[in-house]
C-alpha cells in the first residue's frame, strides 16, 4: 500500500466543535499522529483519552525564523511517511493559513490527503458581527509585508500566538495608524472560552495575553485617516475635480497647468541645493500634485488615468533594467533599450529625446551629450577652447557693426560652446550657473544688509563702496 500523509484540521475551539468523523480517525490509534503544536484544547482532551501525539513545539524554540521551522516540520513528516502512513494535525482548517500544508502539497514524493476540519472564520465573523462581502483581508502575522495591508477592508491577522509576534504587528500598524486607534483581540472564537478585548494599537503587546487561538481584528479605516497613502491622495484629487469640488481645480487643463509644473520642479531643485529635507518633502509633494492633476484631467476626459501613467513607467523601468528584473542578461546599452521602445513605424531621430522646452543652457548641454555618443564630438578639449575664441571674435565683430540680431546669434554660439566645455569637464552648466546665482544672491544680500546698518540706501552708495562690501561678503563664504 502506498504511503500517505492524512492532514486533519483540529478546528479553532475545543473537542465539542470537532466533527465526529475526524474525532473517530484521531482516536482509532492505527496511525501515528503528528501535530504542528501541542498548544490546542483538542490536543489536551485527546491526551486525556489516551491518544498519543508527537508535537513540533521544540522546533520553534530551536530555530531563528518561521520558514526554517516549517521546512523542518515538513522534512520530518516526509521522512516518517516513507516508513508508514501518518496523520498530521493542524489547528483550524488545513487550507487556512498553514504554511506547512502548502509545502507538503508542493512536493511529489508522498501522497497528501486533506481530510478537512472546521475553519474558525465563520465563528470569527459571527463573533465580530462582520460580513466579509464588504471587503475582507486575512493575513498571517508571522509572514506579511506592510505594503500588503489594505486598511479599507475588514482586516484580520491570524497566528498572533506570542508577544514577540504581537509586537511586530504593532510596530507595523503604528507606521500607518495613530497609537490610540481601536483594534480588537479575539481569543478562541466560537468556543466556550471565547473572549473579545477592545484595546488600542499601542497596547497590543502590553496588556494582552496571546495564545495559539488569538486573532487581531482591525475595522475598516476611512481615507481621511490614512493621509500618507496613495489611494487617499487619488480620491482627494478626484473630489477636487468633481461636481462639488474646487472651482479652480475644476477649470484647469493640461495647458493651464504647464507653468506650474516648471515652477514646482525649480522649487524642488532649490530645496535640494539648500539641502533642506523638509523643503524637499514639500516640493516633491507639489511635483506629485502636478502628476495627479494631469492624470485626473486625463481620466475626466476619458483618455488616460494615473493607472496608465504608473503602468507605463513600471514597464519602462523593467524593460530598461533587464539585469535586475530578468534572468537573461543583455549587453544592450540604456540607449539601445530606449530605442526598442520607439519601434512604431514612425521616423525617429537621435535628438528627438531631448526636451526642447527647457532652460536653453540645459538643452544645449544635452544635445551635445547625445550627439557625442555617436562620435559627433571634438577629440580634445583644446579644440573647443579655440572654438570659443572664434565665437568671441565673431561676437565682437557683430558689436562693431551694431547688428543686434547678429549679436544675439553670436552670443548664443558662445553659450553653446561654453555648454560643450562644461560637458568635457563633466560639469552640468545649468547647475553650475545656479550655484553662481545663489552665490550672487548671498553676496548682494550681504551688501544690502551692511548698507542698511550704515543708515543708508543702496541708491546712495557708489560702485566703489559696494565693491568693498562685496569683497567682505566673499570672505564670509
Amino acid at each position: 500500500m502506498e504511503k500517505e500523509i492524512k492532514i486533519i484540521g483540529l478546528g479553532a475551539g475545543d473537542i465539542e466543535q470537532l466533527p465526529l468523523g475526524i474525532y473517530r480517525m484521531l482516536t482509532r490509534k492505527d496511525l501515528p499522529i503528528f501535530t504542528r503544536t501541542m498548544d490546542h484544547p483538542v490536543i489536551k482532551t485527546l491526551e486525556d483519552e489516551g491518544v498519543t501525539l508527537y508535537g513540533f513545539d521544540s522546533y520553534y524554540e530551536e530555530s531563528d525564523d518561521f520558514q526554517t521551522v516549517y521546512q523542518r516540520i515538513v522534512n520530518k513528516l516526509l521522512t516518517e511517511a516513507k516508513e508508514k502512513s501518518l496523520i498530521y494535525a493542524v489547528p483550524g482548517h488545513p487550507m487556512l493559513a498553514e504554511k506547512t500544508v502548502q509545502l507538503l502539497l508542493n512536493q511529489k514524493d508522498i501522497d497528501i490527503q486533506i481530510i478537512g476540519g472546521q475553519s474558525y472564520l465563520d465563528d470569527l465573523f459571527t463573533t465580530l458581527k462582520i460580513d466579509p462581502i464588504d471587503g475582507f483581508q486575512f493575513l498571517d502575522a508571522t509572514s506579511f509585508e506592510r505594503e500588503e495591508i489594505t486598511y479599507r477592508n475588514h482586516l484580520i491577522f491570524c497566528q498572533v500566538y506570542d508577544k514577540f509576534i504581537a509586537s511586530e504587528v504593532k510596530l507595523t500598524l503604528l507606521e500607518d495608524l495613530p497609537p490610540d486607534y481601536t483594534v480588537y483581540v479575539v481569543e478562541a472564537a466560537g468556543s466556550v472560552d471565547e473572549r473579545v478585548l477592545e484595546i488600542t494599537v499601542e497596547d497590543l503587546d502590553r496588556t494582552v495575553e496571546v495564545s495559539n487561538l488569538t486573532s487581531l481584528y482591525i475595522p475598516p479605516i476611512q481615507d481621511e485617516q490614512l493621509p500618507h497613502q496613495f489611494q487617499t491622495l487619488r480620491s482627494i484629487i478626484k473630489k477636487l475635480r468633481g461636481p462639488e469640488g474646487c472651482p479652480w481645480d475644476k477649470k484647469q487643463t493640461h495647458e493651464t497647468l504647464r507653468e506650474y509644473a516648471v515652477e514646482e520642479v525649480y522649487e524642488l531643485i532649490d530645496a535640494i541645493n539648500r539641502e533642506d529635507d523638509e523643503g524637499m518633502i514639500e516640493e516633491l509633494g507639489d511635483v506629485l500634485l502636478q502628476v495627479m492633476l494631469h492624470s485626473q484631467i486625463g481620466e475626466d476626459e476619458g483618455y488616460f488615468s494615473i493607472d496608465d501613467v504608473i503602468k507605463g513607467i513600471t514597464e519602462k523601468m523593467i524593460h530598461r533594467h533587464p539585469h535586475v528584473f530578468n534572468e537573461q542578461k543583455t549587453n544592450k546599452s540604456w540607449d539601445e533599450l530606449k530605442e526598442e521602445e520607439k519601434r512604431d513605424g514612425k521616423d525617429h531621430f537621435l535628438l528627438d529625446s531631448v526636451i526642447r522646452h527647457a532652460p536653453a543652457l540645459q538643452v544645449a548641454y544635452k544635445l551635445q551629450k547625445k550627439a557625442a555618443k555617436v562620435g559627433f564630438d571634438w577629440t580634445d578639449v583644446r579644440e573647443v577652447w579655440k572654438k570659443l575664441d572664434e565665437e568671441l571674435r565673431e561676437f565682437n565683430e557683430a558689436i562693431s557693426q551694431e547688428d543686434h540680431e547678429e549679436m544675439e546669434k553670436e552670443l548664443g554660439d558662445i553659450l553653446f560652446v561654453l555648454a560643450n566645455i562644461a560637458r568635457f569637464y563633466k560639469i552640468n552648466p545649468e547647475l553650475a550657473l545656479n550655484r553662481t546665482n545663489e552665490k550672487f544672491i548671498f553676496r548682494f544680500n550681504d551688501i544690502e544688509r551692511q548698507v542698511r546698518k550704515s543708515g543708508k540706501k543702496l541708491e546712495q552708495m557708489t560702485l566703489e563702496q559696494m565693491d568693498k562690501y562685496w569683497d567682505l561678503a566673499k570672505k564670509k563664504e
